[in-house]
């Protein structure tokens, strides 16, 4: 690695690391970059079952860092912080490309299956995710100085910052890993009763007498509860106050109206009459509420701008400004050696891996973006790159709008096709706007997360280089099992389904089809655009009442739970006596590492489901549930409940609250 910088400017005033620059600990060893590359692949299968069930994913730095931790400590008597890091570093990577490659991939198979032939390949699919997340962690590179150090006080990076907290707590000795264990076995065993043996279904449905043009349900599945405890309740009651919006308002409004009509109504193919609730939300709701999500990332993207240019702004002032007066303390140029702590991998390498992924990317056959659409697609990235970076730094990668910037990316890019006319204009131009999109989405997502890697290992001491390298490998693993892991879901259920909606993957379906001229139900869609303004203007959290409005009702109802069991935690902790922050805070990594193993394990198994049903397996009890009865589902899922309580509250789970509770 390079051992001297032309533009280095270590800040004067920052505290000084964990690890000393001048001191080495082992860091990317053989045990850290297998272990690593286990986590990226388990979290990688399992966030992307959970995006194409549900359309989000969750952050998988934390149970990275505490499982790698109690593996170290617990079972290999292993000692070094930063090589706990390196693991988290590695293992994060597969969950962010995981997120990239689900949000945009599946539409090429949802278009294959409307137009017919073959669908993609794992090649494919692995050169489109390798090459975005390659460009991510490189076009990342330059900004670390920026971002991380010196911008310091006005780019906090909470993810990255409460990870680095972690493993120095983890330094006091012991080891909390056993909830995310638990979890994951407890999501595992549940899964394989309902959805493998079929003990008992896990989904309830119910369509409700007097009230034609609606229904309602719950899927009552681990993931589900443990995506809700993590995101809260906050945002899991807007996410419910969509769904209800669209199942209760909106679809029995359309019932009435379109009932008086004797024929069908576009895009439907049967009359209203004849439609159920589920017909009505396939035909009619999807495409509301995918104007809805599209406005509402567009819009958060540019509510973004003026954050960026403030940062942006406030970079310059603190750089002319040599009293540091200009918004934080003074940066001086220090001659000699690079720390060990400030090394990133050289200028020329960085350079020449952008220019070798972007010609492998415009020259692969499998891949039909040309050389000049993976020219635009590497400069229109970068761009959005700098703005992630920052958006990050202040809110966490799990609340930046990279589905925003991925639909302007998509727009911008379809429309260079187009006005290129010829093969660009039709099914070849869409294919290619996908790819890009993909490959935007993707160095969006690791973006996110090697920035907060990167600010984790600039408390710790960690060696940038070493980190970034990891990534890279990170990056390359997952790709290839992402591949996999998508084409045996489709096999087995097809993207698109109830088993696999793939929500997000086809709201930028549509969106290319819209720019591309295709048949698409502009009206809808365009109404959908207009609520969100409006809720907009009502200065309503529009993006997340969208995301409940285009998802089915069934999977905002087991979220809104756990998100009422993490306000629950909150009411218990400051209601204890004589119980400090570390007890609560303790109580909240617990749920967290619980809840984040239910998702990995629920992921898992469902891919497990997926190739027994490729290979014509059949391990179910019976062709329907052996407890068919609509009570078997709630007991099962109020006994997870239950431990997943336990677990969190541990003795005082039946505490008394002594006051209100913030929600959290």
């Amino acid at each position: 690695m390079d051992t001297r910088s032309e533009d280095r400017d270590p800040p004067v005033g920052v505290p000084d690391p964990y690890v000393p620059a001048d001191k080495s600990l082992p860091e990317l060893t053989l045990f850290s970059v297998v272990a690593g590359v286990a986590l990226a692949l388990v979290f990688a299968a399992g966030n992307a079952y959970l995006g194409l069930r549900v359309g989000m994913t969750v952050s998988a730095s934390i149970p990275c860092a505490v499982i790698s931790m109690t593996i170290m400590r617990t079972f290999l008597r292993r000692q070094s912080i930063l090589e706990n890091n390196m693991v988290q570093t590695i293992g994060s990577a597969g969950e962010c490309l995981a997120a990239g490659s689900i949000f945009t991939i599946p539409a090429l198979f949802l278009w294959q299956g409307e137009w017919g032939g073959p669908d993609p390949d794992h090649v494919m699919i692995a050169i489109v995710a390798a090459a975005g997340g390659l460009l991510g962690i490189l076009f990342t590179i330059p900004l670390r100085r920026s971002v991380v150090i010196r911008e310091r006080d006005t780019l906090p990076f909470p993810e990255g910052t409460a990870c680095a907290g972690i493993l120095l707590a983890g330094e006091a000795g012991g080891s909390r890993a056993f909830p995310a264990i638990l979890g994951f076995l407890v999501s595992m065993v549940y899964a394989y009763l309902s959805d493998g043996l079929k003990l008992y279904p896990s989904e309830l449905d119910w369509s409700l007498p007097g009230f034609r043009g609606t229904g309602f349900g719950m899927s009552l599945m681990p993931a589900l509860l443990g995506v809700g405890y993590i995101i809260g309740l906050r945002i899991s009651v807007f996410l419910f106050s969509g769904a209800a919006l669209g199942w209760f308002i909106v679809m029995p409004a359309i019932y009435i109206v379109g009932s008086q009509f004797p024929g069908p109504l576009y895009p439907a193919t049967l009359p209203m009459k004849e439609l159920e609730h589920w017909g009505l939300w396939s035909n009619y709701i999807r495409f509301i509420g995918a104007g809805l999500i599209a406005t509402g990332g567009i819009i958060g993207v540019v509510l973004s701008m003026p954050m960026f240019w403030r940062s942006l702004m406030g970079r310059f002032r603190r750089g002319k400004d040599p009293s540091g007066a200009g918004g934080g303390p003074s940066e001086a140029v220090a001659p000699g050696p690079v720390p060990r702590t400030d090394r990133d991998i050289p200028f020329k390498v960085m350079l020449s891996g952008i220019v070798l992924v972007t010609l492998v990317l415009g020259l692969a056959p499998r891949v039909p973006m040309g050389l000049v659409g993976a020219v635009i697609t590497a400069v229109l990235g970068l761009a959005l790159v700098t703005v992630i970076a920052r958006i990050v730094g202040l809110v966490g990668a799990s609340n930046a709008p990279i589905s925003g910037m991925t639909i302007a990316a998509l727009f911008i890019v379809a429309l260079l096709y187009k006005f290129q006319g010829g093969e660009a204009v039709g099914r070849t131009g869409m294919i290619a706007s996908i790819c890009s999109g993909a490959v935007v989405c993707a160095m969006c997502g690791i973006t996110g997360d090697i920035t907060q890697d990167l600010k984790t290992g600039n408390i710790l001491g960690a060696t940038p280089w070493k980190q970034q390298l990891g990534e890279i490998i990170g990056v390359l693993c997952a790709s290839v099992a992402i591949g996999s892991v998508l084409v045996i879901l489709h096999t087995a259920w097809g993207f698109g389904s109830r088993q696999l909606p793939a929500p997000q993957a086809t709201l930028m379906k549509l969106v290319v089809e819209g720019v591309m001229g295709e048949s698409f139900p502009a009206g809808l869609v365009f109404s959908g655009t207009a609520a969100c303004v409006l809720l907009t203007v009502l200065r309503l959290p529009a993006l997340p009442i969208a995301i409940g409005f285009y998802l089915p009702i069934h999977i905002s109802t087991p979220l809104l739970i756990g998100g009422g069991l993490r306000l629950w935690a909150a009411r218990v902790a400051q209601g204890g006596a004589g119980e400090g922050d570390s007890l609560a805070s303790l109580r909240k990594e617990r749920g967290i590492l619980f809840a984040s193993g239910l998702i990995a394990g629920e992921g898992l198994i469902g891919i497990l489901f997926a190739i027994l049903a490729v290979t014509d397996t059949n391990i179910a009890l019976g062709p329907e549930p052996l407890l068919a009865g609509w009570a078997s589902t709630p007991i099962a899922f109020a006994l997870l409940t239950v431990c997943m309580a336990r677990v969190v509250f541990g003795k005082g789970l039946f505490r008394r609250s002594a006051g209100a509770g913030a929600v959290t």
